[in-house]
């Protein structure tokens, strides 16, 4: 099946090859991720793509969800007081609250009472801002790693993102490159595995 993949050009070279070598056609632009998904947008018509990009691909809802049912059943069905998460697209504390209103329509208690937390890199948090405004937004802005340079969800995910953690009592925090840095080199040294950056954002006290 024909593939058709579009990066910004600084993404990184290992992620291009992947994609390169397992087939797809690569096409590096100028701009943001949310650049590539309006290129798409403007193409696939005609094209005759099915567009998978974030939120739009059948069942990722379904399979993100998977990780409230985890969290759940590693904490015997009482879920700590509160769950940090990064924000990334937002599918997955999308798909973690619909596990945990699933669970709670069986009968399962305290599910739905858990807080949310989301980490957004400071550089780049449009989730965050629109949190603290009350209101939905969309800021393009530079952060030093790749992954978490987005401008931010489309506004329909946000919001459910925002829904989701205005319902469970959360909140939403940015962290500065320089905590992103910090916990990397903290989770190294407790845990002994290297962690990216952009995978900080869940992580820091």
């Amino acid at each position: 099946m024909e593939a058709h993949i579009f990066m910004p050009k600084d993404t990184p070279r290992a992620n291009v090859i992947e994609c390169e070598q397992t087939g797809a056609h690569v096409t590096l632009m100028d701009g943001l991720i949310t650049d590539c998904g309006a290129e798409v947008g403007r193409r696939k018509e005609a094209e005759g793509w099915f567009d998978v990009s974030t939120l739009k691909e059948p069942y990722r809802i379904e399979g993100k969800k998977t990780m409230g049912y985890e969290l759940a059943e590693q904490f015997d069905w009482q879920l700590p007081d509160v769950i940090v998460y990064p924000t990334g697209g937002g599918t997955g504390l999308i798909g973690m609250w619909k596990a945990f209103d699933e669970m709670e329509q069986i009968g399962l208690d305290r599910i739905k009472a858990t807080a949310h937390g989301h980490g957004q890199a400071a550089g780049c948090a449009p989730i965050v801002k629109a949190f603290e405004e009350q209101a939905l937004c969309r800021r393009v802005s530079e952060c030093a790693h790749d992954r978490i340079r987005s401008p931010g969800a489309q506004s329909d995910w946000r919001f459910l993102i925002i829904d989701a953690l205005r319902a469970s009592g959360g909140t939403a925090i940015a962290v500065t490159d320089g905590e992103l840095i910090a916990a990397t080199k903290e989770i190294g040294a407790a845990e002994g595995i290297f962690c990216a950056p952009k995978a900080q954002r869940a992580c820091l006290r």
